[in-house]
């Protein structure tokens, strides 16, 4: 399979055997990756996500946060083989994990386990480079306060790339009302820079089959971990065990259900940038609701 050749040879150094290409599945899910498992005659199986060749830096960013997470020995992330580029493709290839079904005590780990992660903290919001929120530039630029951070490099970049995809009028005039009143979102909450998985929604994270939380496709930065949770309550919920036990561990303020809509605008006006107009109403909405929260 001459088509797997640099991948096959990256794998070898990562091994330190030969490894050649016998089957490759692809992978169902996700919308902007395409993903493999390929397996040897062996059956020593690797995961492979490909891309454009020229969104190669998007990789590169996910491996080094990968490695941020993994740094911090508080939660499970795939081991890093290599990444690389050619003519055709970009790609990244990570061990090839075995997923199991949640159980309760499962769960529960993983909460105390994120609240961990959460606990690892910068002097400064954001993260020493940039990386992508799905395939959308997502700015990290150091910033000294939480408040002009979301303003400028979160909800403002995706309002002024909404209005460049031909989203003006209405949503413009709405969201450059509430960009201007954000900070009454924070009278009385001074988050820390905590370490953030960026995009934790249910398909990125999983049980290895001995019951150990992993996340993974991560859009790491630094920043209020209230964004995660919200994210994590954007397309359905992780559940009542996984609430429960994270705020055990490390209690949200109680003023953190109406910043959950601040923090889940981001996600939802990017997927208006990514995937069309199918998600205007939907941001629409959510901006009204913080609106009427200020007025």
């Amino acid at each position: 399979m001459s088509e797997w050749r640099n991948i096959e040879q990256i794998i070898t150094r990562y091994m330190g055997e030969s490894y050649s290409v016998q089957s490759v599945s692809k992978v169902a899910g996700g919308s902007i990756n395409s993903s493999y498992v390929l397996a040897d005659a062996s059956g020593q199986k690797y995961f492979v996500k490909t891309n454009k060749t020229e969104l190669h830096e998007m990789f590169v960013a996910e491996t080094r946060g990968l490695a941020e997470i993994g740094n911090t020995q508080t939660i499970g992330v795939p081991k890093f083989v290599g990444e690389g580029k050619d003519s055709r493709q970009s790609f990244l290839i990570l061990e090839f994990l075995e997923l199991a079904a949640s159980s309760r005590r499962s769960t529960i780990d993983f909460a105390e386990q994120l609240a961990r992660m959460h606990r690892c903290t910068k002097k400064q919001y954001g993260w020493y480079q940039n990386n992508t929120i799905g395939s959308t530039q997502q700015i990290n630029t150091h910033t000294a306060e939480w408040v002009s951070f979301w303003q400028e490099h979160r909800l403002g970049f995706q309002l002024a790339l909404a209005e460049s995809n031909g989203y003006g009028q209405r949503l413009q005039i709405k969201g450059d009302k509430l960009l201007a009143n954000i900070p009454v979102f924070f009278n009385n909450h001074f988050p820390e820079a905590s370490l953030l998985h960026g995009d934790l929604w249910s398909g990125n994270y999983g049980f290895t089959r001995d019951g150990h939380p992993v996340i993974f496709d991560p859009a790491v930065y630094y920043g209020d971990r209230e964004a995660d949770i919200a994210m994590t309550e954007l397309f359905g919920n992780f559940g009542r065990d996984f609430y429960a036990s994270y705020n055990n561990a490390f209690p949200l303020s109680a003023d953190y259900a109406v910043r959950k809509a601040l923090y889940n605008l981001y996600h939802i006006l990017n997927h208006l940038n990514l995937f069309g107009a199918g998600y205007l109403s939907q941001a629409e909405s959510m901006i009204d609701y913080l609106l009427a929260e200020i007025s």
